[in-house]
């Protein structure tokens, strides 16, 4: 319902025929009619406060576009029914630009003008922006990057992404098929969302036996001329070059670098968004057996009954209808697989309020990841267990498309070098005691 009373032509002759009474209390009626309120008329308002701009919109703009296509699935099927009633979502975005002042106004206004009940980040470098309002109000905020997570962060859940822990994932799976690969190289930007990853990826590879040869190379990010970044690497004559956690906006112009200064050798990186515009500034032949962690939701292999995704292929299709199959990337389903959750924790707990959908949601210690059955992890390394960790896809650039090469246990790898990631994490002052 609008709110506004339809209009009505009414004759000016028959009106005058009508006793004044008569017109009178037809306009009171038309005035002061009450509008019918139906439970399927409540909304929940979910805040997405993410870049939508700038050099890091590739992680924030894809999501929100994702989280769209899941409300009005959700909304056209009759919205979500919790305590008896059934609400529809909208969301409501704030662009954070990645900046962590434009972060804390943000939030502030979803919080108090906008009347949310659940609040979704990027996170990164703009976390420390927003943690003391999360704390002050009681909000339950989310972000792809558990690093965020430390003892004090109560009310911040990694309910989708373990960044960058899965990393460990696509080396693993890259040393077992590949071990003829010995040495390896690393870059990435200096900042919040580089660092941990690098870490991650120093460990990735030590446990795999791989050498490297250099101090990773961290890069400004205000960098844009990656030549001199690639000659350095490849001076180095290494079989594998890691882009780490790179920006697109980086992986791209590093990957055409690599292509025109002549590497034969292994890419291998934490994302490839876009990757089809890479392969049209280089070649389908340099990109083949690029490996990534980031499925294209086509992919049949997400059809497994363990997948806890609501229907992948039909979401990756509408994404390529709405938006272009060249616009999907890492955070497209990200987002709304978090909504998956929080739908499902706010059901059980018959509320739409922070508290109890939290608490509902670490019921059990469980929960169901997109991809598959996982458990709230990370006190040792985070100091509180806010993060879902479970299986994690390793992917490869084969032929020009993103393949799903198999799905490998994050938890297996953490019971073999859990300390070893911990001892690279200790060394780059990204554990979660020595963040301030």
């Amino acid at each position: 319902m609008t709110g506004k009373l339809l209009g009505r032509r009414i004759d000016r002759r028959a009106m005058l025929k009508s006793s004044v009474a008569a017109t009178a209390a037809f306009a009171a009626s038309a005035t002061i009619m009450p509008k019918v309120s139906f439970a399927a008329d409540k909304v929940v308002k979910i805040g997405f406060l993410a870049p939508l701009t700038g050099d890091v919109a590739a992680w924030g703009k894809p999501g929100l576009d994702g989280c769209l296509i899941w409300s009005d699935w959700v909304n056209k099927a009759g919205g979500v029914k919790i305590g008896g009633d059934s609400y529809k979502i909208e969301f409501v975005s704030y662009d954070n630009e990645y900046d962590p002042a434009k972060a804390r106004t943000g939030a502030t206004k979803l919080i108090k003008e906008d009347g949310v009940k659940f609040i979704m980040m990027l996170g990164g470098d703009t976390w420390p922006g927003v943690q003391k309002i999360a704390a002050r109000e009681g909000m339950l905020f989310s972000t792809l990057l558990p690093s965020d997570l430390t003892p004090d962060t109560k009310t911040l859940i990694a309910p989708c992404e373990v960044h960058p822990v899965y990393n460990v994932t696509g080396v693993e799976w890259l040393s077992e098929h590949e071990p003829n690969l010995k040495t390896a190289v690393i870059c990435a930007q200096d900042d919040a969302l580089g660092l941990p990853s690098v870490a991650t990826y120093l460990a990735a590879f030590e446990a795999a036996g791989i050498k490297m040869l250099d101090d990773p190379l961290l890069f400004d990010p205000a960098t844009t001329d990656f030549a001199p970044v690639v000659t350095k690497m490849l001076s180095k004559n290494p079989d594998i070059i890691s882009l780490d956690t790179s920006y697109a906006d980086y992986v791209h112009p590093i990957t055409e670098q690599l292509y025109q200064q002549g590497f034969k050798g292994q890419i291998i990186s934490c994302t490839a968004d876009f990757y089809p515009k890479m392969i049209e500034k280089t070649s389908k032949e340099f990109l083949e057996g690029f490996i990534f962690q980031f499925p294209d939701f086509d992919d049949p292999a997400l059809n497994d009954p363990r997948v806890n995704f609501r229907r992948p292929n039909d979401f990756y299709a509408e994404y390529a209808k709405r938006y272009g199959e060249n616009e999907w990337g890492a955070v497209s389903w990200e987002y709304a697989s978090i909504m998956d959750l929080w739908m499902d924790a706010a059901k059980r707990a018959g509320s739409v309020e922070p508290g109890p959908v939290l608490k509902a949601m670490k019921s059990g210690g469980t929960g169901k990841h997109a991809f598959g059955d996982a458990k709230w992890w990370g006190k040792d390394l985070f100091g509180i267990d806010n993060a879902l960790v479970g299986n994690w896809p390793v992917v490869r650039i084969e032929n020009g498309k993103a393949v799903i090469k198999e799905f490998r246990s994050i938890p297996k790898w953490m019971g073999k070098h859990e300390k070893l990631l911990i001892k690279h994490m200790d060394e780059l002052g990204q554990m979660y005691y020595q963040r301030g």
